[in-house]
């Protein structure tokens, strides 16, 4: 059969309409806007607050040096309702910006102790304040702080933390001073409920941080600083910002060396005062108990122990576990005191001294005499201290323990020892036999009356004769008699004739005794010689000494 002849087929093909051509590049053009609306579009974060206190969606900016960086999109509270959520949007250049060490808190009018800030917000509403941060690890949620950090983290200078008991009185943006000159501020503080102990954290800014060192000391400072103690009434004045809120001041104490440069995050102890400060230093010490017989009564924790006007120590305890049962050897119940001898005030190298070789010191001292005692170191305020000598005829030393630590001998204080002798001499007293005694004195009493029953008559009779009108006339005849021997002495004056006439006679006197002479020389010689002639003798003749 011949071929049948080829026929033709015609296939149909589907042609894209031009029609379609326009909705394509309307969805390619929604997809590129799009993306570069999401692509525009920043991250988003998370804020919390206590409160949203000037916060408003959609309007409230979030800001950077006064530049914008983003803004709040919505506002809620948080599921417990103890706070609220902030959700803003964040620019596309921020995302470097975002990590664990950024900061946020609210721009609004403030007044505290550095002045007034944030009065630009009066108009423009309140704004968040945003500190970037220099982290590594990236992060969307974020604490509102409730105020602006002290110094961003990257800032020069150096942190270090502080520990302190329960009742310190510092916060946030206190002043941290050196002598007197603000240094930084602390960061923040909060409390350790398991330790039962303050935390802080301070910034000392650049250049100042050299000043931190090792050995730095750091203490509160109150302002004014009013102490009347064992050592006197002293007043330490702080700078004006510590006088009105407080503050941290720091130092080096004049007996410590300056020690090495401080790490950063050290953490160091805040003691209540510069005083407490100082004692700080002395962290090697030996213990000992004072058992006490006197009064302990203006003796307090901190007061101090010396020798011989100089500082040795310090008392720890007063009392220190009073209850506890004292040495079978003592006959009375004695006050323990708990006290430290601290080697290292007498020379800051002996930071590593031997204590044992201080204790066998001590016990050598006790055999010789050391002995303790509570004195007065004011007595405006009766405040005591404990002063450490050597007694000349000391009680035998006896070595005691008290709740396994050595016991101090001691000896009664001044106070004590008046007391004492006031007792014995009232035992004296007491001992005297008064009646003896108080005949005597009422016989000498008896005889002291008649004496002045005799001494009132002869006043009497004194008293009877002045009255007499003869004794009074008599100062009258005596003064008559004075005038009468004055004119009679007038008449014997050089220039009168009755001196004249005694001189002669006086004259003619003492020439008739010249004449008289030898009459009476010769009568005297030979009392006959009235009656007979006088003989002549010869003159004596001389011999010579008999041999």
């Amino acid at each position: 059969m011949p071929d049948a002849p080829l026929r033709a087929t015609r296939h149909h093909r589907r042609r894209l309409s031009p029609i379609w051509i326009v909705p394509l590049v309307a969805v390619l053009i929604g997809a590129w806007m799009l993306y570069d609306n999401l692509s525009a579009l920043g991250p988003t974060i998370t804020l919390e607050m206590k409160n949203a206190e000037g916060i408003e969606a959609g309007k409230t900016l979030i800001k950077t040096r006064n530049v914008e960086v983003g803004r709040v999109e919505d506002v809620t509270l948080s599921e417990d309702m103890s706070h609220t959520i902030i959700t803003a949007r964040m620019k596309p250049d921020t995302e470097r910006m975002l990590n664990d060490e950024a900061r946020f808190w609210v721009v609004k009018p403030r007044i505290d102790r550095e002045g007034i800030s944030g009065l630009g917000t009066v108009l423009s509403g309140a704004y968040i304040q945003l500190l970037p941060g220099n982290g590594e690890t990236a992060q969307r949620e974020f604490e509102v702080l409730d105020q602006p950090p002290v110094a961003p983290p990257d800032a020069p200078g150096i942190r270090v933390n502080l520990v302190s008991k329960v009742g310190s009185s510092l916060r946030a943006g206190d002043p941290i001073t050196y002598q007197g000159f603000t240094v930084g501020r602390v960061e923040n503080t909060e409390f350790d409920p398991e330790e039962k102990e303050m935390r802080h954290r301070l910034y000392i800014q650049s250049p100042y941080d050299v000043l931190v060192t090792d050995t730095t000391r750091f203490w509160i400072s109150s302002g004014v600083d009013v102490r009347l103690d064992s050592q006197g009434f002293r007043v330490n004045v702080e700078s004006m910002e510590s006088l009105i809120g407080g503050g941290v001041t720091f130092g080096v104490p004049e007996d410590v060396a300056m020690g090495h440069p401080a790490e950063s995050e050290a953490t160091y102890q805040l003691f209540s005062d510069e005083e407490s400060a100082r004692e700080g230093t002395f962290d090697r010490y030996l213990e000992y108990v004072l058992l006490v017989d006197d009064t302990v009564r203006g003796l307090s924790r901190g007061d101090s122990v010396e020798y011989r006007g100089v500082r040795v120590g310090t008392v720890e305890a007063v009392p220190w576990r009073f209850s506890a049962p004292q040495p079978d050897t003592l006959n009375r119940f004695a006050i323990p005191v708990l006290i430290r001898i601290e080697p290292q005030r007498f020379d800051d190298a002996m930071a590593n001294f031997d204590a044992e070789d201080w204790r066998a010191r001590l016990e050598r001292m006790f055999e010789h005499g050391l002995r303790a005692t509570l004195k007065a170191g004011n007595l405006l305020t009766g405040a005591l201290f404990v002063d450490l000598n050597f007694r000349d005829d000391p009680e035998p030393y006896e070595a005691l323990t008290f709740e396994g630590k050595t016991v101090f001998p001691t000896t009664s204080g001044g106070f004590a020892q008046i007391e004492q002798k006031v007792s014995n001499l009232l035992d004296k007293l007491n001992e005297l036999e008064v009646e003896p005694i108080l005949t005597s004195l009422n016989d000498t009493l008896t005889t002291t009356r008649a004496t002045m029953r005799k001494v009132n008559d002869i006043a009497n009779s004194v008293d009877t004769l002045l009255n007499d009108p003869a004794t009074r006339e008599l100062p009258q005849n005596l003064n008559e008699t004075l005038r009468q021997t004055r004119d009679t002495l007038q008449g014997f004056s050089p220039d009168s004739q009755g001196y004249r006439e005694l001189n002669d006679t006086l004259s003619r006197l003492e020439s008739l005794m010249r004449d008289l002479q030898p009459v009476v020389r010769t009568l005297s010689e030979k009392p006959n010689a009235l009656i007979f002639d006088r003989e002549e003798t010869r003159d004596p003749l001389p011999r010579a000494p008999s041999q």
